[in-house]
């Protein structure tokens, strides 16, 4: 894959694959960073349960953390990938080195802003007496590590959109190994419990962080990362914030859903049902990893093969996106449908909370098998440019649909924890339905405006 004109003419199966794979490994193992996190304090000695609730009160700030990264690294990487196909190089470095600088100022915005309020935030997000302590233990120290996040995971979509999946693999591998060795070690043998949890994650980041730094600075890299292309370019960014603002929508809005999710549930059943859906959101974050991985294996084909008119390619890779998708999502829930308890077992063991998760799990994925639809189709719009679309997708399923449904459902269903968690499969179902009529409408209109500008 280090020949670049490999994503215009190898065959666009085998290169999914040798895109996708390792794209899909390396978001699986990204997940580990927090879900590590979740596995050892909820199995700490009295206050396991406590612990990993307090976990999940802090994980709207977590989410919202990594969804900057999207901003400018999905964003970035997208028009960087068109760059190279229109065989513009000097354009996509100066993407790359835009994206960098927006990637260090957010950081030092973010981390000042939560540190200040950290605590009203996490009372507002759903901790209760019991909790907080957890909540702001591990917060207080995870966000000192916010740069080491941007950088790891927003530069890691430029590795990617050259073609050097395997690489961006082992940027994500490095720091999620340097996580599981360090977890055992601050929350246990030196323990410190949560704050342990939180800076094994801090040094893992840091890790990762300066792993891509070098790739990007070295002699491999096809785009280089300028010292000269480090500053902030209205003229650059304001075209990669237009198209990363949708999968950063996606992602940042899971921080609302969570508050959403987090408040109604202490309000309606207590600790032991926000303590459940902390179980559920892990699950679900690592169910949907590799959706976001299989879109990165099909973002540069598409991008590329779209700025250099191949367009039956992009079709070619847009089908091979669709079913992978799809398929993985009916697997996923049947797997959660048919064995909840197994899920729920790496995460806590305590009678209560297990069969509060039980049912949970069993609600909150009835509607995950049409995700896949609604995750091939929107990235795809995100592939081509198509700003205004994704954005209108991304704010469809979570804004429009999800919250109000969280808080609107428990007025006339009797059984409160019920109608929060069928929120949920109501807002999946609806939104892939929008979601795949509407790219059955726009996307042969796409292509032929594309075919008029290349006078094809």
């Amino acid at each position: 894959m280090e020949d670049k004109n490999a994503l215009g003419t190898a065959p666009v199966g085998r290169l999914m694959a040798k895109l996708a794979v390792p794209a899909v490994a390396a978001q699986l193992i990204n997940a580990l960073y927090n879900i590590v996190d979740r596995m050892y304090i909820g199995h700490m000695a009295d206050a396991g349960d406590l612990a990993l609730t307090g976990l999940g009160v802090a994980f709207p700030v977590i989410m919202f953390i990594s969804a900057l990264s999207s901003l400018a690294g999905m964003g970035g990487g997208s028009r960087a990938a068109i760059r190279m196909g229109e065989k513009d190089i000097d354009g996509a470095e100066a993407i790359l080195g835009g994206c960098t600088a927006l990637l260090l100022v957010m950081a030092v915005a973010a981390t000042l802003l939560f540190q200040i309020f950290k605590e009203p935030l996490l009372l507002l997000f759903g901790a209760s007496e019991n909790t907080l302590p957890y909540a702001s233990g591990y917060l207080g120290i995870y966000l000192w590590g916010t740069v080491s996040v941007l950088l790891a995971l927003g530069l890691n979509n430029f590795v990617t959109t050259q073609g050097f999946a395997t690489f961006s693999m082992l940027t994500v591998v490095i720091g999620a190994v340097c996580n599981i060795i360090l977890d055992p070690i601050f929350i246990f043998g030196l323990q410190m419990g949560v704050q342990g949890a939180a800076l094994a994650t801090v040094l893992a980041q840091t890790v990762s962080a300066l792993w891509v730094l070098f790739f990007l600075m070295g002699k491999r890299t096809l785009l280089k990362l300028r010292f000269q292309h480090l500053r902030l370019k209205a003229s650059v960014l304001l075209p990669v914030i237009a198209i990363g603002v949708s999968p950063f929508i996606m992602q940042s809005t899971e921080s609302l859903v969570s508050i959403s999710f987090n408040s109604s549930l202490l309000k309606y059943g207590g600790d032991p049902y926000v303590g459940a859906m902390t179980i559920a959101s892990s699950v679900m974050q690592v169910g949907t990893m590799p959706l976001h991985g299989l879109s990165q294996g099909a973002q540069p084909i598409i991008g590329f093969n779209y700025g250099a008119g191949k367009l039956d390619r992009v079709k070619q890779a847009f089908r091979l996106l669709f079913i992978c998708c799809l398929t993985f999502t009916v697997a996923i829930w049947a797997l959660v449908e048919l064995f909840p308890e197994v899920f729920i077992a790496v995460f806590n063991d305590k009678p209560q909370l297990v069969t509060v998760a039980t049912q949970t799990l069993r609600v909150y994925f009835a509607g995950i098998f049409m995700f896949g639809i609604q995750s091939a189709c929107q990235q795809t719009f995100v592939a081509l440019g198509e700003a205004k679309i994704s954005l209108f997708l991304a704010l469809l399923r979570k804004v429009i649909l999800l919250i109000p449904l969280i808080f609107i459902l428990p007025l006339f269903l009797p059984n409160k924890v019920f109608a929060v968690w069928l929120a949920e499969p109501v807002a999946d179902i609806c939104a892939a339905v929008t979601t795949g009529c509407m790219f059955a409408y726009r996307f042969p209109r796409i292509l032929k405006r594309r075919e008029q500008e290349l006078g094809t």
